[in-house]
């Protein structure tokens, strides 16, 4: 049951932001069901002049929609309306309520991250109400595949619109990336991530004759030792290699038997000074000379992106702009975390920052963005669709 509460304020007429949300939440859109989600979402945009192009693979639904304003850059918005599951137990309210308590919104994907949809939609008719002159093309790149394995989400968008022949100059990503205050953190880049399951096949004996056997539980610690010790020296100042053990299995029922067989399961979360196949290489050094007692399968390869300072038409400057002009402070840059949608968009030629509301209470329960946090970012949304598509020059 959740725990009932009259919200603490009288709603009248709430800003266009918070309705949005409050729609949005209640589309019950656990990955990958959009549940109506990218349908509402696909009439707004319609209705704001998008041109929408709408489908649907393995129960997964995409959504690209973009408006031409002429020559200029091409930029996307990309985000996700999946959200995680959520029962009612603990919760303040109902979680896909979207009930306003105590001047914030409650629901499932508050945060994480309808909030970020909801005020880049606001922000994009905001742009498109103003009277200036634009330039370049806007995308709308929207998923119901991000919290979950991510297959036939971002990944056949960013296919799609690598036949199509479009190339991004820019990509920002709508996830909840600040810390303490709306737009004190955002990310330039993310880590890359990687999985494997280990297997040590030892020889089985009586424990009383070691001598006669290989002990895969011994041989364990000693691959935990290695892997540990590892040195990155590939990695970049601002984004550290970290390797984590997950799990340990020996399926071994009796206690006199030395056990041959051991399986394990580590994690790698790794510095854009490398790649998937360098971390491979590191991790086949290390284990040189056990490898004729291993066999290693590599699961959910995520790539690192990093995004720096250009000279011309920088995405990341305009997203530190736009943010000092709202908040008065530039933002941190970090690469921490875990990966994102972001780096299916990431390439030599497209930036790819993300910026979001807080991400204190994302995936928790009673996860809620507060009402003045999400005009904040409304605001810093729409400062910067206005440094990227309003034409500057008279």
């Amino acid at each position: 049951m959740f725990l009932a509460r009259t919200p603490s304020l009288k709603i009248h007429a709430q800003p266009k932001v918070v309705d949005w949300l409050r729609t949005l939440i209640k589309f019950k859109s656990v990955t990958p069901n959009q549940a109506g989600a990218i349908d509402w979402l696909n009439d707004q945009l319609s209705n704001l002049g998008f041109t929408c192009d709408q489908f649907t693979y393995k129960g997964v639904t995409n959504l690209i929609a973009k408006i031409e304003f002429g020559d200029g850059p091409l930029v996307a918005f990309s985000g996700h309306i999946d959200v995680v599951p959520a029962t009612s137990e603990q919760w303040r309210a109902e979680p896909f309520s979207g009930a306003i308590i105590d001047g914030a919104i409650y629901g499932r994907g508050a945060a994480d991250m309808k909030g970020g949809v909801a005020a880049m939609l606001c922000a994009s008719r905001t742009l498109l109400a103003n009277a200036a002159a634009k330039e370049g093309t806007f995308y709308w790149l929207i998923t119901s595949d991000e919290e979950g394995e991510a297959e036939y989400g971002s990944l056949l968008i960013a296919e799609r619109l690598a036949q199509q022949g479009i190339k991004l100059d820019g990509c920002i990503v709508g996830e909840p990336t600040s810390h303490l205050h709306v737009g004190d953190t955002i990310k330039n880049g993310r880590r890359g991530a990687l999985s494997a399951r280990l297997v040590i096949n030892g020889k089985a004996g009586h424990v009383a004759y070691p001598e006669n056997t290989i002990n895969a539980a011994h041989l364990s610690a000693e691959v935990i030792k290695r892997l540990a010790g590892i040195t990155w020296q590939r990695d970049e100042p601002s984004s550290h290699t970290s390797l984590q053990v997950t799990g340990i299995n020996i399926a071994n029922v009796v206690d006199n038997m030395v056990p041959a067989r051991c399986e394990m399961t580590f994690n790698i979360r790794y510095s854009h000074g490398y790649k998937s196949s360098d971390i491979k290489n590191e991790i086949q050094f290390a284990l040189g000379d056990l490898q004729a007692l291993l066999s290693v399968e590599w699961e959910r390869p995520c790539e690192p992106f990093y995004t720096s300072h250009q000279t011309r038409r920088c995405l990341l400057t305009q997203v530190e702009q736009a943010i000092f002009n709202v908040t008065g402070s530039y933002p941190l840059l970090s690469t921490s975390g875990g990966t994102s949608d972001g780096r299916f968009f990431a390439n030599d030629y497209t930036q790819v920052i993300e910026c979001g509301v807080r991400n204190n209470t994302i995936h928790q329960v009673n996860e809620h963005v507060p009402i003045n946090d999400l005009l904040k970012i409304e605001q810093i949304y729409t400062q910067l669709l206005e440094r990227v598509f309003i034409s500057h020059v008279s």
